[in-house]
């Protein structure tokens, strides 16, 4: 069973930065497709980003783009989510999770076909 465990949210200002991570162990996660979700109380969890399991092609929600990076460490079986210029709409709590259900080029999909979940990371915005 892959475990992982998210570290790194707070409070920031906005326009500032964080940078979370998503350790894993159990599994290497070379294997997994690894998403990035947030949940905003009183709302539907969202994908926020996501990075293929073979060759690193990357998704970023509109919202994000440009502003959040994700990257993979292999070599330290850990997954990051770069986040700047961060607004107050950004405020969740951040998931990270991982599948092997897709091949290996694919990471895009809903909440639901993501199987293994860390237990989240809160992220405030506010000045």
């Amino acid at each position: 069973q892959l475990q992982l465990v998210e570290s790194g949210g707070g409070l920031v200002q906005p326009g500032g930065s964080l940078r979370l991570s998503c350790a894993a162990s159990g599994f290497t996660l070379d294997y997994y497709a690894i998403g990035w979700f947030r949940q905003a109380p009183g709302k539907e969890r969202e994908g926020v980003s996501c990075i293929t399991s073979s060759d690193d092609r990357v998704y970023y929600m509109d919202s994000v783009k440009g502003r959040f990076t994700i990257s993979r460490d292999n070599a330290k079986n850990t997954v990051y989510l770069q986040l700047n210029s961060l607004k107050p709409e950004d405020t969740a709590v951040y998931y990270c999770a991982g599948t092997r259900r897709f091949a290996g080029t694919r990471c895009y999909a809903p909440p639901r076909e993501y199987d293994s979940w860390g237990q989240g990371t809160q992220v405030t915005v506010s000045s």
